[in-house]
């Protein structure tokens, strides 16, 4: 019941200060409480999902940028957020610290609101990562009960909010429509686990509808010791050390791939249970990157072709155009 009180409380909060125009103090006192919790309200009706805010990106200043990186890699659009003014070496402080990843997530956030607006029965595949997880918070009054989400490889061990199983729970679950994922491991002990896995009547049947999405959005993750992968413990040190020997500088839905974004010859990648990157090739594609750490990674994929709309944050983009 306090859920429910609370759930409503952020909404009427939300309401009155979003739409109706009121200040926070005259939030307060038409709900009876206190400016500081309004203040908290509105944040955590935000970070719910009660509330999405969109920003018109075009007079950003990077629209040179979005040209190049357009032309360079033959995409169908790119689109970036302000720049934050960071380098690699650069640490957001605090609450701070998400900013590339929380711009990201909300310009993919309207690419999809639009994407379901034109075709209310499409199908959409996701990744996983905290990017794609920031989606599901900027999907408030969107409903497409026809759409179907699905994920595009299996699920991690640990519970977290950015977890395949649960980015496609959320979105689901926010846009009243059908979720779908792989109920196999995102990492088979073996490649004959994998092949046995996905032998499976449920497991091929969700994975014919992956291969073949209108849309699917990954993310791009870096291949250092602070990389999610690594911090979450799916990859070991050594398997770490021996993806570098082979060339590997990044992944995307656990898909090593070189600097010319081309999959390594490693076993990992005999092992993840993923859409591979010729299904990828074959639809539209959207690849988000958050992060400066990201660019060199990002870069590689960027060759490889099978991106066609890049959502990226301002300094990533400036640091991934100068690169050659």
């Amino acid at each position: 019941m306090k859920e429910n009180d609370d759930q409503q409380l952020m909404s009427r909060a939300a309401w009155l200060y979003y739409v109706g125009g009121l200040n926070q103090e005259e939030t307060a006192n038409r709900l009876g409480t206190t400016r500081a919790r309004v203040n908290k309200l509105l944040q955590l009706a935000k970070d719910a999902g009660i509330v999405s805010i969109s920003i018109d990106a075009r007079g950003n200043g990077l629209l040179d940028v979005e040209d190049a990186l357009r032309s360079r890699f033959g995409l169908e659009r790119c689109i970036c957020s302000p720049e934050f003014g960071l380098s690699a070496q650069d640490t957001l402080p605090g609450h701070l610290a998400d900013y590339p990843r929380r711009a990201v997530g909300s310009l993919a956030a309207t690419l999809l609101r639009d994407q379901l607006a034109r075709n209310p029965e499409s199908i959409i595949g996701t990744g996983w990562g905290r990017t794609l997880d920031q989606i599901t918070k900027n999907m408030a009054s969107v409903t497409a009960p026809k759409a179907r989400f699905v994920s595009l490889m299996g699920s991690l061990t640990a519970n977290s909010a950015f977890n395949p199983f649960e980015v496609v729970q959320a979105l689901a679950s926010t846009t009243e429509a059908e979720g779908y994922f792989l109920a196999v491991p995102f990492i088979a002990n073996s490649p004959e686990d994998r092949d046995i896995l996905l032998s499976q009547t449920t497991v091929s049947a969700v994975l014919d509808m992956a291969r073949k999405p209108d849309m699917a959005i990954i993310s791009v993750g870096e291949l250092t010791q602070n990389s999610l992968l690594r911090r979450s413990g799916m990859i070991s040190e050594r398997e770490l050390e021996e993806l570098h020997a082979v060339g590997a500088v990044g992944d995307t839905n656990g898909i090593f791939f070189d600097a010319e974004g081309r999959p390594v010859s490693h076993d990992l990648n005999r092992r993840t249970l993923a859409v591979d990157f010729d299904a990828l090739r074959h639809t539209h594609t959207v690849l988000l990157a958050g992060g400066v750490e990201k660019a060199e990674a990002t870069f590689a994929l960027l060759k490889n072709g099978l991106v066609k709309t890049l959502i990226i944050d301002g300094d990533t983009a400036r640091a991934v155009n100068a690169m050659s």
